[in-house]
């Protein structure tokens, strides 16, 4: 067996003394040699930078979350198909639009812009307005439509024939990101008389659902 230099004991020695000596008057946390935990009993720890970080609506990130305006509007939650067994559904091909070029062909400084066929201004809200061919779905139909909501018809298109509805929407973006084209089955809750005015659209909007979907059950 080898034995330590009579130095090297001594050193060896006079650390240990060190060691207990902090032990003693700081303890072993505050000595460095343990983790300080939180009060909770958890070991605290730094939240990660990314955390912090939201990815906005055109995934670029950012401090805060960027929701887009109609998302605000969407609904809640879907209702059960069970609310709406009494109304008559029908099967359509469902695309979006919004008031931009790309859709209406008027800019935003084109007397027209935003103007739907009935003479109200589109709207997406908890009762937004579609267009329909007024053949199939005359001008004032309420439809429920699935992963939608609920539209009221205001409008017409030059493509818009037979069952093909446009859902209105605030971007293109919104169009793309939230819709694109799809066949769905719509719930006709109530038919139109041919005719739209804003303070339909103000009242059906300012009530809550169930009171609108009560009266319509009514009537």
């Amino acid at each position: 067996m080898v034995s330590m230099p009579k130095e090297a004991q001594t050193a060896g020695k006079w650390m240990t003394w060190l060691l207990l000596g902090a032990f003693a008057v700081y303890g072993f946390h505050d000595a460095g040699l343990l983790p300080k935990a939180s009060p909770f009993g958890a070991r605290e720890e730094a939240a990660p930078a990314e955390a912090h970080a939201r990815v906005s609506a055109r995934g670029q990130t950012s401090g805060e979350a960027e929701i887009a305006p109609a998302a605000r509007r969407m609904p809640a939650a879907e209702p059960n198909d069970a609310v709406f067994a009494r109304y008559p559904r029908v099967r359509v091909v469902a695309t979006g639009y919004y008031a931009g070029v790309e859709s209406t062909g008027k800019t935003p400084d084109h007397p027209a812009y935003g103007i739907t066929y009935s003479g109200v201004r589109v709207r997406r809200d908890t009762f937004s307005t579609v267009a329909a061919d007024p053949s199939v779905f005359p001008l004032g139909t309420i439809l429920y439509i699935p992963g939608y909501g609920y539209g009221v018809v205001a409008d017409t298109g030059s493509a818009i024939k037979g069952h093909k509805l446009d859902l209105y929407f605030e971007t293109l973006e919104d169009v793309y990101r939230q819709w694109g084209k799809r066949e769905v089955d719509v719930y006709v809750l109530r038919q139109g008389d041919g005719t739209v005015t804003e303070a339909m659209l103000d009242a059906l909007n300012s009530r809550p659902v169930a009171a609108v979907l009560k009266e319509l059950a009514v009537n």
